[in-house]
């Protein structure tokens, strides 16, 4: 039988490359993989579709299909997932010494619909009862790639959120003084030079991060996998295989981290690193399955709701073919 030929694009993590070098092939299929950053593949898949098989954004996703006529069906396969308590940078002249002192705070972020910042809302509301309309959004880069958009055609009552015009960075804009804090994927140049005038908000995020798992038990959901929805009716099976081959490729990347005798990753004690992680975490950290993401993936949909990224109120059943439930 001649293999289903799957166009595919993810980046090259440690979970993935498996399927990429052949350690790892999905049943019955041929991947025509590309190796594209998250924000390159989204652009194609959430403009023209441009996959058979893709990483996507897991708030754009549910933005997507509260809207109806999305593409995808998503496959709980989470290609990536961080806390975000180390996006949140601060300037220093402000008083802002805690997470409740950004109430009435002027703050710069890309994209307020994109998943990091639905994740930073949601822990300042969950867990320091920080409201999104205590805050006042400023949204833009020196470059926008999509203008912004709410699929309720506004903002949720009483949440400011004004687009900055384009030519200047958010870090400028921080540094002007412009900004009292900014929700940033990458540390600030100027954070990396040592100047005084801006910080992390959490001194020590690591340390904030790993208690806030200890008491909510969420390790957010960044990018989820997406199969085309045609292909799905065309091979029922599809779904299952896929996430197959991805969990295989996955186990093979934690097994990789305990290798001691000679480590594949550029750090000196990866494996000590997974020990400590799995004493917090369990045994498998970075867990696929929807059993095993219940309570993350209601967390994030109550997020996006309260941010008012949904037209109609999405549930996991709508997220996943009815096979992935138990999963």
């Amino acid at each position: 039988m001649t293999p289903l030929r799957l166009t595919t694009a993810f980046w090259n993590y440690d979970r993935t490359m498996p399927l990429v070098d052949g350690r790892v092939a999905v049943e019955g299929c041929e991947l025509d993989v590309k190796i594209l950053r998250p924000e390159l593949t989204f652009a194609r898949a959430f403009g023209e579709a441009a996959f058979d098989v893709c990483e996507l954004s897991f708030s754009n996703s549910v933005t997507a299909i509260s809207k109806g006529g999305f593409p995808y069906d998503l496959i709980s396969v989470f290609l990536s997932r961080s806390f975000r308590h180390s996006a949140i940078f601060v300037r220093t002249d402000r008083g802002i010494e805690r997470p409740e002192d950004l109430r009435g705070r002027i703050i710069g972020l890309q994209e307020y619909d994109m998943t990091a910042a639905v994740v930073v809302r949601g822990m300042l509301r969950d867990a320091r009862g920080v409201e999104a309309h205590h805050i006042r959004w400023r949204v833009g880069e020196a470059e926008r790639t999509k203008p912004i958009e709410f699929p309720t055609g506004r903002p949720p009552d009483g949440v400011e959120i004004e687009l900055l015009p384009s030519g200047r960075t958010l870090e400028s804009r921080l540094l002007a003084g412009e900004l009292d804090a900014v929700i940033a994927l990458r540390p600030p140049e100027a954070i990396k030079a040592g100047n005084p005038s801006i910080r992390l908000l959490f001194s020590d995020p690591t340390l904030a991060e790993r208690q806030w798992y200890a008491q909510a038990r969420i390790f957010p959901i960044m990018h989820a996998l997406g199969v085309r929805r045609s292909l799905v009716t065309a091979h029922p099976d599809l779904p299952q295989r896929l996430y197959r081959a991805f969990f295989a490729a996955k186990a093979m990347a934690l097994a990789e981290l305990e290798i001691i005798q000679a480590p594949k990753i550029t750090l000196p004690w990866p494996h000590a690193a997974l020990a400590e992680t799995r004493a917090l975490m369990g045994d498998d950290p970075w867990p696929y399955g929807v059993a095993a993401n219940r309570h993350v993936i209601e967390a994030q949909l109550r997020w996006s709701l309260s941010d008012g990224l949904q037209v109609r109120p999405v549930t996991i059943e709508d997220l996943f073919a009815p096979s992935f439930l138990e999963s």
